[in-house]
């Protein structure tokens, strides 16, 4: 007897649907075929003894189970739930035309309970373009896959309830509902930070307002206690809300790491901000590993990435992000798979001048040596520098700013001027897609839509000249200033947009020259 079930596979965000082919015959053994590892292979055990617990354990007879293609790797438990229900169909339990319509998604516990695995949106848009009947998921998994529309999404507990599901008795299941839309603008979380706790620093303040409203990347050095990270930490709470459509670009991710949480909203309603150490290795940075996941960048997709103390990062693991900042997205190439994962995100960092943190510092004394010094901002890069649109200094807070019992502009009032301004992006990047902010512009939308008014093309050939600014420079310092312009309302990018543009940028030179 023969037939087919069928799964899904995950390699990154692409999707493939597994089917699950079933042969029984006489004897008494059990074959499993299909590339898959280690945790398919033990899926023996954990489905006989469900089925047995339940008392529809297999009969005396040799079974063999492939998962094809067979040349495709197959990693997880997920496919517990489409083989039992294979054996249960060879053995007369369920009827094979029944099981035939769905796609089944899930790890059998040796009880029969039914556990969530990872990856379930992605799949879910999968079987809708493979026009599945419906897909029976772990409970805990189906509002995430019922996020996807047009399609039926069942979430059981038990075997047992698939068992009554497609046997089609009274106690059938029904299908699981998310209004996307309202859970989306429901769930706009709030912050428990605020710009109106900062004191002083107008002009990082300022600096930071431009970053928001066009996704630039940024760095700010300092002496310690200047209130870099502090300011950081805020950044979120004046960025733009998630679009929808970057809402479900940045779940799908969040999805196949196993890292939703959906018993608050199936969705990603609020920008992600990743925040890791300095000891971080390159896999957990990019991605990878023996068993494919995503790394910090690509969690950090659609949100900001924060490299606190960036000196104290490898030096070889923060070369990683030069590629993904400039392409937004990472190829991670193994000997058994190779994985695209999307990473748009605003790089964020932070760091003081020198070891000791006081170079330059007109109220303490720097104690490092030039050699100290020198090997310290050697760590960071001419040309991962060079991908930092801007570079903004940071000075102590002065004691005037600090006495002051008013609070500073709240981080509503900033966040207002930036969604203006991103809704003129939104509208200018209209016809491309994937294309959010003005940080994610081509060379061609930059002559299209930053190109200089003669003024100020003029003032910018000067900087060049002067800081001896790279072709890369020349590009960011134009998307900065179209950035600058759209929070001044301005069709065109005039001469003090180009100005303040290159005051964000001028410190790669002028500060790291020295040494």
């Amino acid at each position: 007897m023969f037939l087919k079930t069928y799964s899904a596979a995950l390699n990154g965000l692409k999707v493939s649907i597994v089917t699950v082919e079933a042969f029984k015959t006489t004897g008494s053994y059990y074959h499993l075929t299909g590339l898959g590892d280690t945790a398919v292979k033990e899926s023996h055990d954990r489905i006989f003894a469900a089925l047995t617990s339940i008392g529809m354990g297999p009969k005396m007879a040799e079974y063999t189970i492939n998962l094809a293609p067979a040349d495709l790797k197959k990693e997880g438990s997920a496919y517990d739930l489409s083989v039992a229900m294979a054996i249960l169909a060879l053995n007369g339990h369920v009827e094979k035309d029944a099981i035939s319509k769905y796609l089944f998604l899930g790890e059998l516990g040796l009880d029969g309970t039914i556990q969530p695995v990872k990856g379930a949106l992605p799949v879910a848009i999968e079987a809708r373009k493979h026009n599945f009947q419906g897909m029976v998921v772990p409970a805990k998994n189906a509002r995430e896959a019922a996020v996807v529309n047009n399609l039926n999404v069942y979430g059981v507990n038990h075997i047992r309830e698939v068992i009554d599901f497609v046997s089609g008795n009274p106690r059938h299941l029904e299908p699981t509902f998310v209004d996307t839309r309202k859970e989306f603008s429901e769930q706009q979380a709030a912050f428990d930070v605020d710009f109106s706790d900062v004191k002083g620093q107008q002009v990082v303040k300022r600096a930071m307002e431009v970053a928001a409203a066009g996704g630039h990347n940024m760095i700010l050095i300092g002496p310690p206690g200047s209130g870099k990270s502090m300011m950081a930490k805020r950044l979120p709470s004046i960025l733009p809300p998630l679009t929808l459509a970057e809402s479900l670009e940045t779940t799908q991710i969040y999805s196949i790491a196993g890292l939703l949480n959906t018993s608050s909203s199936p969705l990603m309603t609020q920008r992600p901000f990743r925040s890791p150490h300095h000891t971080i290795s390159q896999v957990a940075l990019c991605g990878g590993g023996a068993v494919a996941r995503p790394g910090e960048i690509s969690l950090a997709h659609n949100g900001i990435l924060f490299a606190d103390e960036l000196p104290e990062f490898n030096k070889k693991t923060l070369e990683v992000l030069r590629q993904p900042l400039e392409d937004h997205k990472i190829s991670i190439s193994r000997a058994s798979y190779n994985i695209d994962y999307p990473c748009k995100f605003m790089f964020v960092a932070s760091m003081n001048p020198c070891p000791c943190g006081y170079y330059n510092d007109p109220t303490h004394d720097c104690t490092c040596t030039p050699g100290a010094i020198k090997r310290y901002l050697g760590k960071i890069s001419g040309p991962l520098l060079d991908r930092i649109d801007l570079q903004i200094e940071c000075s102590n807070v002065k004691f005037n700013d600090l006495a002051k019992m008013q609070p500073g502009e709240p981080s509503c009032d900033i966040r207002a001027r930036v969604v203006a301004a991103r809704e003129i992006q939104t509208r200018r990047f209209a016809d491309y897609k994937g294309v959010y902010c003005n940080a994610q512009m081509n060379e061609k939308m930059i002559q299209l839509y930053a190109a200089p008014t003669a003024e100020a093309l003029t003032v910018l050939k000067a900087a060049m000249e002067k800081f001896n600014l790279s072709a890369r420079a020349y590009s960011r310092i134009l998307k900065v200033a179209r950035t600058i312009a759209d929070l001044d309302n301005s069709e065109t990018v005039e001469k003090k947009h180009i100005q303040e543009a290159v005051m964000y940028r001028s410190l790669d030179r002028s500060y790291w020259g020295e040494w």
